[in-house]
């Protein structure tokens, strides 16, 4: 019986044969990405490169997907191992950091990037490269009690105000809601090409399409 017998069952066999052999990048291994990835994995996609340059510290444990006994390693080494280990699949990590340097080395050969990043300049790297080479791109972001799930064309960078801020409030479950939400859109794009745009807000639950006002919260985490 196939690991993946639930899934097929819910997306059909064609489906999981179109996830199997679609390749994407995602940008970044922390609280959304490490997640994201282990989830999509999960669903049935293989052919995942995941980029990150950061190690493991024990602030990580409670949203990302980690032990204690790899604090002090990189995340995407430890990602693919476990990975590997759980559903004897092969992702591609990717041990760098991206910068407008490195990101055509990073990102080649994918047919859909996310990005996951906590910092603006990244971030604007990947939107910039997309942009030109016309790949389609997804963008994540959380702030205390929002995230944002948004396509390439209708994306703002983030300030860089918001970076690099260690010590800020952040529910795992609100990570959980957003890879989930995050997931199914990332698979109806695969499935149809259909880019589903939404923002969430934690204190009621409320997953709302877009088009949404311009007065959208600065999110980089």
């Amino acid at each position: 019986m196939s690991m993946f017998f639930h899934e097929e069952l819910h997306r059909t066999a064609p489906i999981m044969a179109k996830l199997k052999s679609f390749p994407i990048a995602i940008c970044g291994a922390g609280a959304l990405g490490g997640n994201l990835t282990e989830n999509l994995a999960r669903t049935g996609l293989t052919q995942i490169k995941v980029i990150d340059d950061d190690r493991i510290e024990e602030r990580n444990l409670s949203t990302q997907p980690y032990y204690q006994s790899d604090v002090g390693a990189y995340k995407v080494k430890i990602l693919t191992n476990t990975l590997y280990r759980a559903l004897g699949i092969s992702l591609q990590g990717m041990n760098q950091c991206l910068t407008d340097d490195t990101v055509h080395k990073l990102l080649k050969g994918s047919s859909l990037v996310i990005d996951t990043f906590d910092n603006s300049p990244s971030r604007q790297s990947v939107k910039d490269y997309c942009t030109t080479h016309q790949i389609p791109c997804l963008h994540i972001g959380l702030a205390t009690d929002y995230a944002e799930i948004i396509w390439n064309n209708l994306y703002r960078v983030p300030s860089p105000a918001n970076d690099d801020v260690c010590d800020y409030p952040l529910a795992r479950n609100l990570v959980l809601l957003a890879v989930a939400v995050a997931s199914e859109v990332i698979l109806t794009f695969i499935r149809d090409r259909q880019q589903d745009n939404y923002t969430i807000t934690f204190a009621d639950f409320a997953i709302t399409p877009l088009p949404i006002s311009d007065d959208r919260k600065q999110v980089n985490r």
